[in-house]
């Protein structure tokens, strides 16, 4: 690739700063054959969307550590982006492509491992268990543990 990353990211920035989450052409030049998919469609509608948009709110969601629901419509509907990230997760093609771009960003800048850190806490707990709360069963009449009382003369 003749174009070096810094530099791509240093053009990507406008008066807002740089647009870290979009892919500019000579990058998307690596990951785009990985991530077509030739799949025929199972249902009729509206044509299938871009992989590039895709691929960009999917970079968009990693790097501003954001959940589905705020996912920017200008990617696509969240859920367009959710089922194509499945698809691409379990045919393997993510990680071939994110594999083909840290193998480039290596190449040009370098990586160093020295100080990364893994984080796997993205749900909290609802009540600090495994899930919700049992419900609890009605509590039944406790039985009399003394013996009958005996008849009464007055009554």
């Amino acid at each position: 690739m003749n174009t070096s990353l810094p530099a791509v990211a240093a053009a990507a920035a406008g008066t807002d700063g740089p647009t870290i989450w979009r892919v500019d052409d000579a990058l998307w030049a690596l990951p785009g054959p990985i991530l077509k998919s030739d799949k025929p469609r199972k249902k009729p509608g509206r044509p299938r969307r871009g992989d590039r948009a895709i691929f960009d709110g999917l970079v968009w969601l990693a790097r501003t550590g954001a959940r589905w629901p705020q996912l920017p419509r200008e990617f696509g509907p969240k859920s367009t982006v959710h089922e194509r990230f499945s698809e691409w997760a379990a045919s393997g093609a993510l990680e071939r492509a994110w594999g083909v771009l840290l193998r480039e960003y290596d190449g040009e800048v370098g990586r160093d491992w020295t100080g990364q850190a893994a984080d796997g806490c993205i749900v909290k707990a609802p009540f600090g268990k495994t899930g919700g709360r049992a419900r609890r069963k009605p509590r039944a009449a406790t039985p009399p543990t003394a013996a009958n009382r005996a008849p009464s003369a007055t009554s």
